[in-house]
């Protein structure tokens, strides 16, 4: 966890069992209820920056997914399902009712799935840098990073910065000589000593998704971001995602990357996900 910030002083975290899952799970503000559900490989701490901007208005919930040290689940392989499952759970164990959920990359995914297996309770869903399904550049690099783990190769910490950077922030950012050297040596932390099983099955799950015959039933108001600069989930995979749903919107960011609401321009995603929650929360 020494890779990211801290969380506001009010922060709680604690630890909730739902069946075989037990999960690492932080909540801080007051107000209408939101999940933000973590990407891959992440734990709850990289919705810190979006949970700090936002909870002087909202209860803000994350927690750490299957696969992340801070929770205890049945080994894998899991599916979307599982994942979403667990959101679901946590939603009925602290939200008063239904609740927003909002997540990125992996996180994107589990929202959309928690929508359309749980509709009852997501009042709206908020995937961001998300796809209904992973083709294409994504699925070869996603299936690259599984084999070259199968095959026992583990990457040195010296290569871990300078390899996932590159696939979560804009040029511009990267180029930043401050936010370089957090990025670095965050990155570096973060990646340092991660079971390699840990990533195949989160990685494949992703891999194996695929919502959309379920998008176009689900009766959860769809609002899915994307980021101009975005490497590993395009604006127009995202655009799949709104186009499908029955009641979907559509944006596009400019000049972010996959991870930029974490270090580079949190109050941008920020701000952009409070202008959704003002105008349909009322």
């Amino acid at each position: 966890m020494s890779s990211f910030p801290s969380f506001g002083p009010d922060a709680r975290t604690r630890q909730i069992t739902v069946g075989d899952v037990s999960m690492r799970v932080v909540d801080q503000g007051t107000g209408p209820d939101i999940i933000f559900v973590p990407g891959g490989d992440s734990p709850a701490e990289g919705n810190l920056h979006l949970i700090n901007k936002l909870s002087d208005s909202f209860h803000c919930i994350t927690y750490d997914p299957r696969g992340i040290p801070g929770t205890e689940a049945p080994d894998g392989p899991w599916t979307m399902a599982d994942f979403a499952a667990d959101c679901a759970a946590l939603i009925d164990a602290v939200c008063d009712g239904p609740a927003v959920v909002s997540g990125l990359s992996m996180g994107g995914l589990i929202t959309q799935q928690v929508a359309i297996d749980f509709p009852d309770k997501v009042r709206l869903a908020i995937p961001m840098g998300t796809s209904a399904y992973i083709d294409g550049f994504t699925r070869d690099w996603m299936e690259a990073e599984i084999r070259i783990r199968q095959d026992g190769v583990e990457l040195p910490d010296y290569f871990l910065a300078v390899h996932y950077a590159v696939y979560a922030y804009p040029a511009k950012a990267l180029h930043d000589p401050e936010l370089w050297s957090q990025i670095k040596e965050a990155y570096t932390a973060r990646f340092g000593g991660r079971k390699a099983q840990d990533t195949i099955d989160q990685w494949q799950a992703c891999l194996d998704f695929d919502c959309r015959p379920g998008l176009p039933d689900c009766p959860v108001p769809f609002h899915v971001i994307s980021f101009s600069e975005d490497v590993q989930t395009a604006p127009s995979m995202c655009k799949v995602v709104s186009d499908l749903a029955k009641d979907g919107t559509f944006y596009e960011i400019p000049g972010l990357g996959h991870v930029s609401l974490l270090r580079h321009r949190p109050k941008v995603v920020a701000d952009q996900i409070r202008e959704i929650l003002t105008a349909t929360l009322g």
